[in-house]
């Protein structure tokens, strides 16, 4: 896959995928609105760290706008399609729900119509670890059904999933969902736990400790996100032969779709989070412990089997080294 168009290249995955594409010699066009979701500022120098590069274009796009998405396929000749261009958060999406429509649903058929009528070999989009909602059975994994979100964040995803299958029971397009878990690390989301608490440990302010500390997450650093979005560009999905319309598999298909978790396969308790990001700040955080939050779950914990079968690959940073490299990041960037 030579030519690839990454949506959200400015984003926090997206920039990192984005840099190690670029290193492998590959042509990235990159789509991203810049907006004010969080600071812009932060898009703005992650998207200086690309724009040197003579591989790279910067297409400023908003992805539900259906003319500039079908002009920009009509433009460029891609391999393969990379969607991490969302409306995030879950949080969020109780207060702005139709954000989430407008990039995570008509955005998304944008991109689909364009991988369709171009002749793109591969769509790779992000989905999430959100989709397994109510689900209680760990490690979570992509053979259960995932038919219970708890947020429109989630349903929006799931909602991906199944749109994607759609363009590949149709359209012979072969499509790749990715569940990531709890992604974190240099060049983070202003919005996400680990971003939020350095901030306020570092200003002296409390932090904020959800369903009174008793959460649990498969977080998983940023450096293994990548590396196994790059693996699957390449691996196309193959229709399952022993798929069965009578006890059908909920993680493959008679057609070329697949999803498949990334995560860390090893839930760590919040408070041993925060623990270690106390290690790595050299200082103590004070906790106001809260009640857990409409449409988040306690506990995630990703089964990797199929991923490590397919692509041979099994995220392994430990929290120890990933939250001391976001910490090191963080004050070179904040100049702290």
């Amino acid at each position: 896959m030579k030519t690839l168009l990454v949506t959200g290249a400015a984003g926090f995955i997206g920039h990192n995928l984005t840099l190690q594409l670029l290193r492998q010699g590959r042509q990235v066009v990159g789509l991203d609105n810049l907006n004010d979701y969080y600071d812009p500022q932060l898009k703005r120098d992650r998207l200086a760290q690309l724009l040197p590069s003579a591989s790279f274009t910067h297409a400023d796009i908003d992805l539900a706008d259906r003319d500039q998405v079908a002009a920009l396929f009509g433009e460029y000749r891609f391999d393969a399609v990379v969607n991490l261009a969302a409306q995030a958060g879950v949080r969020y999406s109780l207060i702005n729900p139709h954000s989430y429509v407008d990039t995570n649903l008509v955005g998304f058929v944008n991109l689909l119509e364009g991988c369709r009528h171009s002749g793109v070999r591969h769509l790779v989009y992000a989905s999430s670890s959100s989709v397994y909602g109510a689900n209680t059975r760990m490690p979570f994994s992509v053979h259960d059904n995932v038919d219970h979100p708890v947020s429109l964040y989630a349903a929006s995803k799931k909602a991906n999933e199944l749109m994607a299958h759609t363009y590949s029971h149709l359209f012979g397009l072969a499509t790749t969902g990715l569940r990531f878990f709890t992604v974190y690390g240099p060049w983070g989301r202003p919005d996400m736990a680990l971003f939020l608490f350095t901030k306020a440990i570092l200003e002296g302010r409390p932090i904020n400790v959800f369903n009174n500390g008793n959460m649990e997450r498969d977080f998983t650093y940023i450096d293994d996100i990548v590396e196994g979005v790059v693996r699957v560009i390449d691996h196309l999905p193959r229709p399952d032969g022993s798929w069965n319309g009578d006890a059908p598999d909920p993680g493959t298909s008679y057609c070329p779709w697949r999803v498949f978790n990334i995560g860390n396969n090893h839930k760590e308790k919040l408070m041993r989070y925060i623990e270690v990001l106390e290690e790595c700040l050299g200082q103590k955080a004070e906790k106001n412990f809260l009640p857990m939050q409409d449409g988040d779950v306690p506990a995630t914990y990703a089964n990797v089997d199929d991923l490590v079968r397919e692509i041979d690959f099994k995220p392994a940073t430990s929290i120890e080294e990933g939250v001391q490299r976001f910490v090191d990041w963080y004050r070179d960037y904040y100049r702290i």
